[in-house]
């Protein structure tokens, strides 16, 4: 392995650990130092160590790419199930969670559902944010995206912008293949 530094970002500490935990755990034994990289860069959300190391050296300046699909033993069936649950068919967002992590998860699917590179305006984001709940409370919505680094705005709460984050925690991306592949059904 090479020395160059290679950074590794994690949107969501909670759901990286759970999911490095339940790789550990389907592992026989102590993984190697490949094998221990590979779980570190899953857990992440990249398909493991060698894309991780290809995604932060490639210096493009366009949208990072999307992350690999991951294996089932870096996914948290249950916090799936939990979070779908809160979700209707149209994939609005009926109740707020009462867990963290999965309040979280909630959070990163309604920003995949955010306008990206548009500056929008605090009616804007609200009228978008109703649409997308059931339960009449889009100031904590919106209060949430900010306060998580998903969404910025200036300082008087004129201007809102999504802010573009890559790899998606691993539930996250999994409801939304899930969601996708089902609407194409």
């Amino acid at each position: 392995m090479s020395r160059k530094p290679i950074p590794l970002t994690v949107g969501d500490t909670s759901a990286f650990a759970k999911s490095l935990r339940l790789q550990l755990a389907a592992h026989e034994g102590l993984p190697s130092h490949l094998q221990f990289l590979n779980m570190l860069a899953r857990a992440a959300g990249h398909g493991n160590f060698q894309s991780l190391r290809a995604e932060t050296g490639s210096g493009s300046k366009g949208e990072p790419p999307t992350p690999a699909p991951v294996r089932d033993a870096a996914i948290d069936r249950k916090h799936i199930e939990r979070v779908q649950r809160s979700f209707d068919e149209e994939f609005r967002l009926m109740r707020w969670p009462s867990r963290r992590m999965d309040q979280v998860t909630a959070l990163w699917l309604l920003w995949s559902r955010i306008p990206s590179a548009r500056e929008m305006s605090e009616k804007e984001v609200n009228a978008l944010l109703r649409d997308r709940h059931l339960f009449g409370d889009h100031a904590l919505l919106r209060r949430e995206l900010c306060e998580l680094g998903l969404m910025s705005r200036t300082r008087d709460g004129s201007i809102y912008r999504r802010v573009e984050r890559r790899p998606m925690p691993i539930q996250a991306a999994t409801i939304l293949r899930q969601h996708s592949s089902r609407q194409a059904d």
